[in-house]
């Protein structure tokens, strides 16, 4: 089998990796830095740049690019993927890759699949890149409406052989609003925690719970930025709820009430173990 990866990246290096760790498939790779590429096949990595010519004998086709990139990847290559492929994208929002990409595989002869691996880190690059990423990881599958269960049952196979822990399937709606608030909130508030003038002070005075609430400020502004804004719905509706549940924790203490205070904390704490 071959296996298509668009994007040599964090998340395009490490699925390159694991697939030549894991499985016997043929890996070609495309990425825009050249040397990246070279590097790639120096070190064994993928089998050789994914030329046109080669993309039309991938079974499977990645591409971990920001959204705007995949779909003019997907627009520009459309004539070239192999009939039959199965295409899936790796961008951290799906409805408006996948608004446009289905549109595009209607017309030819290949399946687009929307995808998302949960996995990462606050770093960015090849060099970041790792076999291991995606040990026992979640893959997220948003196909279009009443898609071949058939494509869908191959699709998880050659994800779990990629080292992926779990594969499930969503529509492209459910997934935004869900990450709006498992992933897209938490990049927000960590990078708006950082800003205060404390954190310029706190060396000597923080461990675990500053190092955790803070990991995520680190972030590769222009690809959140557009992600932000591809699901800006969704994430101004978590934004506005949690600055409305913060107020009230202020509002205890501004009236120092502690019953209330009290509540709060409470109902916290039995949320987050009614939702684990």
């Amino acid at each position: 089998m071959n296996i298509g990866i668009v994007g040599l990246g964090l998340i395009g290096g490490s699925l390159a990796k694991s697939a030549k760790k894991n499985t016997s498939f043929k890996v070609y790779g495309f990425d825009l830095n050249k040397e990246v590429i070279k590097n790639a096949v120096a070190e064994k990595i993928i089998n050789g740049e994914l030329t046109q010519k080669r993309l039309s004998t991938c079974d499977y086709v990645f591409i971990p690019l920001y959204p705007e990139a995949v779909v003019e990847y997907v627009k520009n290559n459309s004539d070239y993927f192999k009939d039959g492929a199965v295409v899936i994208d790796c961008a951290g929002v799906k409805r408006s890759v996948c608004d446009e990409c289905f549109k595009i595989a209607e017309k030819s002869k290949f399946t687009f699949v929307g995808g998302h691996p949960m996995a990462g880190t606050q770093y960015s690059g090849f060099e970041n890149s790792k076999d291991t990423m995606f040990y026992n990881a979640p893959f997220v599958l948003t196909p279009k409406e009443n898609e071949d269960i058939l494509v869908l049952a191959n699709a998880r196979e050659v994800i779990m052989k990629l080292g992926f822990g779990r594969v499930s399937v969503m529509t492209p709606s459910k997934h935004d609003k869900l990450i709006a608030f498992t992933s897209q909130l938490a990049h927000v508030v960590s990078n708006a925690f950082v800003k205060s003038p404390s954190s310029l002070e706190r060396k000597g005075i923080s461990a675990g719970s500053y190092k955790d609430l803070t990991r995520v400020a680190y972030l590769n502004e222009n690809m959140w930025t557009e992600l932000f804004l591809d699901n800006k719905d969704n994430l101004i509706f978590e934004l506005d709820n949690i600055i409305s549940e913060l107020q009230k924790y202020s509002d205890a203490m501004k009236n120092n009430d502690a019953d209330a205070l009290r509540k709060l904390l409470k109902d916290g704490k039995e949320m987050k173990l009614k939702a684990d």
